[in-house]
């Protein structure tokens, strides 16, 4: 997590260099200038304005690239907690599903990750731009992820072959989504742990 005082909002008012630079460096920098900006103050801030000036990029690029605040939010999000929540392969999907929903439930409960995310959700029922952005880059990107490695473990004779992997996805991060959205019981290593052991049993080969 960014520390906040060397963060980008230590940085406004300091002014950057304005020499032309690639695209991709360019979103990569505000990239990071949104995701320190979210981990050290949450979204309540966050403004095309305020991200201008931490990263030296005009609004009108800002615009040019994202539509809205929450798809900008959203981006920023994605890539400050990508390392965070990757997918391990170790050979053993019972110790890899334990690692990834591990680490998920981590940044969900014990950093501002989590309150941010719920709140992006909530905001894309009326942000059709975040909606879209939000099914594109974070929920079909970490579908798509789980989905390989749980097939890879299918190849391996680790899960049965007539399984339906993105239904495992649905209840192994559904569960954890459930818990932080309705928070009528909290998000514990041993639910964590539960969720895996009880799933596993049933779709193991026998």
């Amino acid at each position: 997590m960014a520390n906040k005082a060397a963060g980008p909002a230590a940085q406004e008012g300091k002014g950057r260099g304005r020499g032309r630079r690639p695209a991709e460096e360019v979103r990569a920098d505000v990239l990071r200038t949104v995701g320190d900006l979210l981990l050290t103050e949450g979204i309540a801030g966050l403004t095309f304005e305020r991200v201008a000036r931490a990263s030296g990029v005009s609004k009108t690029t800002l615009y040019k690239w994202w539509p809205s605040k929450g798809a900008l939010a959203l981006d920023g999000y994605f890539h400050a907690v990508r390392e965070t929540l990757a997918f391990p392969d170790t050979g053993d999907i019972h110790a890899d599903l334990l690692t990834q929903l591990r680490a998920f439930a981590h940044v969900m409960t014990q950093t501002p990750g989590g309150r941010i995310l719920t709140e992006l959700i909530g905001a894309s029922q009326t942000d059709e731009d975040l909606a879209t952005a939000y099914r594109k880059l974070y929920s079909s990107h970490r579908r798509r992820l789980a989905g390989e490695r749980l097939r890879r473990a299918q190849g391996l004779g680790q899960i049965r072959t007539d399984i339906d992997v993105q239904v495992l996805v649905d209840q192994l991060w559904g569960a954890v989504y459930h818990r932080l959205l309705i928070p009528d019981e909290p998000v514990t290593d041993d639910f964590v742990a539960a969720l895996v052991n009880n799933l596993l049993g049933g779709i193991r080969p026998q």
